[in-house]
């Protein structure tokens, strides 16, 4: 166990508010355009994205295979952030039984991203407003070299290690986009498919060799991806795209914005959509832009600082299967919960972040990453009275426990991928929150360039699948 290295104020859970509830109920139309193309440009966006207070006692009360049930949960406190545990009603509940998994399992990426973070090490180095340069391929900045107290850039290097963390070649997956409303889940929902591709900073060999990494000759994007809706009836057919080009990685007065294009059916055309505003909520949910993943915006627009390094039990290596596999799988009583699952313990980091803008909604975020992928775990937002706002957490597959849903490919024949396969936001001032589940997500490529060429062209969104 790590000794504490920061200490944090306690803070009341804030009364939740009856009157808002109603407000949920009432879903808007589907096509009411603003709201809901929010809602695709967000997952676009999304994509390629702890114990009490850096504290635990010296061994936990729970070992590998034991049963947690409702009357137990108080052996978790130590090993979960304390505003999760402060705020528990979500998440834990009456006849939840909570499997304890392998404490820190080897989860660690496979060899060819190993030997791109080897090669490049010491390369890559903080530019100008939290910039990122000289980097090529693998970890920017190897975990076990950053001093998170004692290095003032400790905070955006590791950003910048979740913003390039192992996650294959891109990914792919269905989606279920859930509202809920303390318990009461509501009748907006989306439905779909959705796949993204990296096109740069790859790690294959092959490309390493060729393209210093580039999947194309000369390529200027860093991630395109695109969402299909097959459901709701209303919003059958609209497709999305979005490219996040390498700029993004360069200072904030520099970079290029994200361009996103949508297919509109209704319409029988592409629309270009800006997205330049990523701090909106989306489409009536509790999410914004940047809280997919925890995080899934542009590290240069904020400021960054490491709060130190605990061990954290949290859901990473789910044995239940939701959707797309089954579609009623119980998540507890708000719809909201994990518990009912495989949790384990970690080493993790917390980092925080601060907006550069004065607009953003939050006066800061901190988030809780898994120090060996980097996946994130946890994350609490505040807002501007600097009281929390919304907790988002996350479920995690690893990929060599089902070979067959998730295969290697040339030039990485063993994935190693532990994959987030659902996101949740619990709006812990209103009692609403989201889920998404994409339990099928998979980083294994297309099976030629040719397909990945027309899959991420604009012109494929009008033309169908």
């Amino acid at each position: 166990m790590h000794e504490p290295q920061r200490a944090e104020e306690n803070e009341k859970m804030p009364p939740l508010s009856d009157g808002r509830a109603a407000m949920r109920r009432l879903a808007e139309p589907m096509m009411q355009s603003s709201a809901f193309l929010a809602f695709l440009m967000a997952l676009a966006l999304a994509w390629p994205a702890p114990a009490q207070e850096d504290a635990g006692p010296t061994a936990p009360p729970f070992t590998e295979g034991d049963v947690v049930s409702f009357d137990k949960i108080e052996s978790l406190k130590p090993y979960l952030p304390p505003k999760f545990w402060e705020n528990r009603d979500f998440f834990f509940y009456e006849g939840m039984r909570m499997e304890i998994g392998p404490f820190y399992r080897d989860y660690s990426p496979p060899p060819e991203y190993k030997a791109a973070t080897e090669r490049f090490k010491g390369q890559p180095r903080i530019g100008p407003g939290n910039s990122l340069e000289n980097y090529t391929a693998g970890q920017p900045f190897p975990m076990d070299e950053i001093d998170c107290l004692g290095d003032p850039q400790a905070g955006v290097k590791v950003a910048w290690n979740f913003d390039y963390q192992w996650s294959g070649s891109g990914g792919a997956s269905d989606y279920y986009y859930s509202y809920w409303d303390r318990g009461e889940q509501l009748p907006l929902f989306y439905e779909g498919t959705s796949r993204g591709v990296i096109l740069s900073r790859r790690v294959e060999k092959e490309l390493l060799e060729k393209r210093n990494g580039d999947l194309f000759k000369a390529e200027k994007r860093k991630t395109a991806f695109g969402i299909e809706v097959n459901q709701p009836f209303d919003a059958r057919g609209i497709n999305l795209m979005t490219y996040r080009y390498k700029s993004a990685d360069e200072p904030m007065e520099v970079a290029k914005n994200d361009d996103t294009w949508v297919y509109l059916p209704t319409l029988r055309r592409v629309r270009r959509i800006s997205t330049a505003q990523r701090t909106d909520a989306i489409s009536g949910t509790d999410f914004t832009f940047d809280d997919l993943r925890s995080f899934s915006g542009i590290v240069p627009q904020y400021e960054w600082e490491c709060l130190g390094e605990m061990d954290l039990i949290a859901p990473m290596n789910t044995k239940v299967r939701a959707y797309p596999y089954e579609k009623d799988h119980n998540f507890g009583p708000y719809g909201l919960s994990y518990a009912d699952d495989n949790w384990e313990v970690r080493k993790a980091i917390k980092i925080r972040f601060k907006a550069k803008n004065p607009s953003h909604p939050y006066d800061h975020k901190d988030i809780y990453l898994d120090k060996e992928t980097l996946t994130a775990m946890y994350s609490f937002a505040y807002d501007q009275k600097n009281e929390l706002w919304k907790i988002i957490y996350h479920n995690h597959r690893f990929s060599e426990d089902d070979p067959d849903w998730y295969v290697g490919w040339p030039g990485v024949p063993v994935p190693r991928d532990l994959r987030v396969i659902s996101d949740t936001i619990v709006n812990v001032q209103t009692g609403t929150g989201n889920r998404i589940d994409f339990w099928d997500a998979h980083g294994t490529p297309l099976k030629s360039k040719g397909r990945i060429r027309r899959y991420i062209d604009i012109g494929r969104l009008s033309k169908g699948r």
